[in-house]
């Protein structure tokens, strides 16, 4: 499918674009369009453009919305949507310490980058090491239940 977003990308739309990516459209093609051009390219979906359906809603950035439309249920993605809420919106209290972070480097990776194609292609390695860091934090998963088998008390 094709993308459609601002140009100067920023910490949410790489995230948002990395989502897309590795959790909602491997095949994902992206364009880019100067803000506030109308119309926008006939056939692609429009995301991080006010108005469009994966863009900003209840006071989350495009990234949170992302993860709900399309019922991304990791708890990973949901820090990390968290931390760029943070970086990308204006929020009542900073719970997130990496969320200035984030933002540091996807406008470095930005200003590094000739195009938004590659800034894309740059944010993507930040994303997939913020990703494994974050999952590497997190407490192993509870071992499974034993069943209890009939007549013969608990399976080992």
């Amino acid at each position: 499918m094709r993308w459609v977003t601002w140009q100067d990308v920023g910490v949410d739309r790489m995230g948002s674009a990395w989502l897309i990516r590795r959790h909602v459209d491997p095949e994902a093609e992206f364009a880019f369009v100067p803000a506030g051009q109308t119309p926008l390219p006939a056939g692609a979906e429009a995301f991080d453009i006010p108005g469009a359906r994966y863009s900003h809603h209840r006071g989350h950035c495009t990234f949170h919305t992302l993860l709900r439309r399309f019922k991304l249920k990791d708890p990973v993605l949901e820090r990390m949507a968290r931390m760029i809420d943070e970086a990308d919106t204006v929020q009542d209290a900073q719970v997130e310490p990496a969320a200035a972070g984030l933002d540091l480097i996807c406008r470095g990776i930005r200003l590094i980058s000739p195009d938004d194609a590659t800034a894309l292609e740059r944010a993507a390695v930040a994303y997939d090491a913020l990703y494994a860091a974050l999952k590497a934090e997190m407490p192993p998963a509870p071992a499974p239940a034993r069943r209890a088998r009939p007549g013969k008390g608990v399976a080992p």
